[in-house]
């Protein structure tokens, strides 16, 4: 059966993890994020009581 074969596709799936590996992925890992998290405390919004003209 051709799917048991590995020999076309075990050196095509080896390249491109090492290409991702060894490549890619330091190249993405030193990317600084444009919009950092900060520790901000939470704000509550002030709320009033709608007046409503009917009451």
């Amino acid at each position: 059966m051709p799917q048991l074969n590995p020999n076309p596709w075990f050196f095509t799936m080896l390249i491109t993890w090492l290409t991702f590996a060894l490549i890619i992925q330091p190249k993405l890992l030193s990317f600084l994020s444009t919009n950092p998290p900060a520790n901000k405390t939470p704000t509550i919004p002030k709320t009033t009581p709608w007046t409503w003209p009917w009451t």
